[in-house]
């Protein structure tokens, strides 16, 4: 049986300040292709050192308002795949109610 492999490939320019003016991401087997971000956040589990590594970026022309959302999106997706992970119930429902808790005090929900 061969190796399958899949790559994700992250861009991001700069500006004169190293400040992100541009994020794009490919992800062929997702069909995604050169498609533009405004924010992206990244973790990596290290299992030598036992931390997480992070690469969190926006580029300077992201508003407040939709990073308020991503957030909040991040953190729910957080939660289920935290689920998916353990199956703890009680502190996926901890999480899933802090997720409430934080788009309620952001007035995200409509």
């Amino acid at each position: 049986m061969a190796n399958l492999k899949s790559t994700i490939e992250l861009t991001v320019e700069l500006d004169e300040n190293r400040v992100p003016e541009k994020l794009s991401w490919t992800a062929q087997d997702g069909g995604i292709n050169n498609e533009e971000a405004k924010a992206m956040l990244l973790s990596v589990w290290d299992h030598k050192t036992q931390e997480t590594l992070r690469i969190d970026l926006w580029t300077k022309d992201m508003p407040v308002d939709e990073m308020k959302v991503f957030f909040h999106q991040t953190l729910v997706a957080m939660s289920d795949t935290f689920h998916k992970a353990t199956q703890d119930e009680k502190m996926t429902a901890t999480m899933k109610d802090f997720c409430d808790y934080f788009a309620e005090k952001l007035e995200l929900k409509k």
